[in-house]
């Protein structure tokens, strides 16, 4: 009795592995970019800030939303963005040069959670003011993250700050909205949050996060630095290869 022959297993398309090594040296270079990450200056209101002149990207969102965890996830630093103890009190704007070989490039803007309740009302208030025109008149400012909590979902403070940058949205500002604690939602759940909150945001990028399982955290790095230098390109996904001659 002869053994049939076995087929032949179809080769690994060559297209693919180009794909692949070129995505993990996009992300190569973005993680290394956001590690460089270090203190500038902080600020309590927004004419103490300088006219630093370099691309901004400002993280905010809600007190516990997971905020500085997200930052320090990102740069891969235990401590660059604090988390106070308290909720709430910390009211600084905190500004990070990022950049290779000690030549910053880009800044990354640390501004205060907001709507924990134990802070006093005028606090709030004055807080509030000062991030409403930081994000609307902040010349440098090229790109918002928003972190959320998907299990409460945008709450009315997130989408009062959605409307204050929507205008300069549609005149090109990035915008992305990172779920964070993705790791305490079934698959099932995040992908409900994924589509609520995509129709929230008109026209924003959502994507789950989680500092405990890295999830999101390279695509994530990649977008910052997408935003940063709109002028450069990271390796292009496959252009060669199996494209005729």
């Amino acid at each position: 009795m002869t053994t049939p022959s076995r087929k032949p297993a179809a080769p690994f398309p060559r297209t693919a592995a180009v794909v692949d090594a070129a995505a993990a040296e996009r992300i190569r270079i973005a993680r290394g970019w956001l590690h460089t990450a270090h203190f500038l200056t902080s600020a309590p209101q927004l004419e103490h800030l300088p006219p630093v002149g370099l691309p901004e990207i400002a993280f905010v969102g809600r007190s516990n939303a997971g905020k500085s965890t997200a930052i320090n996830t990102l740069t891969q630093q235990t401590r660059l963005a604090f988390a106070s103890k308290t909720p709430g009190r910390t009211q600084h704007i905190n500004l990070f040069g990022v950049g290779k070989q000690k030549v910053d490039d880009a800044v990354l803007a640390d501004l205060p959670g907001y709507g924990y309740a134990a802070v006093p009302r005028e606090a709030k208030l004055r807080w509030q003011r000062v991030m409403g025109n930081y994000l609307m008149t902040r010349e440098s400012l090229r790109g918002v993250v928003l972190m959320c909590d998907p299990r409460h979902g945008l709450t009315e403070l997130d989408e009062i700050l959605l409307e204050v940058i929507r205008p300069r949205v549609e005149e090109g500002l990035k915008f992305l909205v990172l779920l964070t604690k993705a790791d305490k939602l079934t698959r099932s759940d995040g992908a409900k949050a994924l589509s609520i909150v995509r129709l929230q945001a008109g026209g924003g990028e959502v994507k789950l996060f989680s500092a405990l399982k890295q999830q999101g955290v390279d695509e994530a790095a990649e977008l910052l630095w997408r935003w940063a230098h709109p002028q450069d390109e990271l390796p292009a996904e496959a252009t060669q290869g199996d494209s005729p001659p």
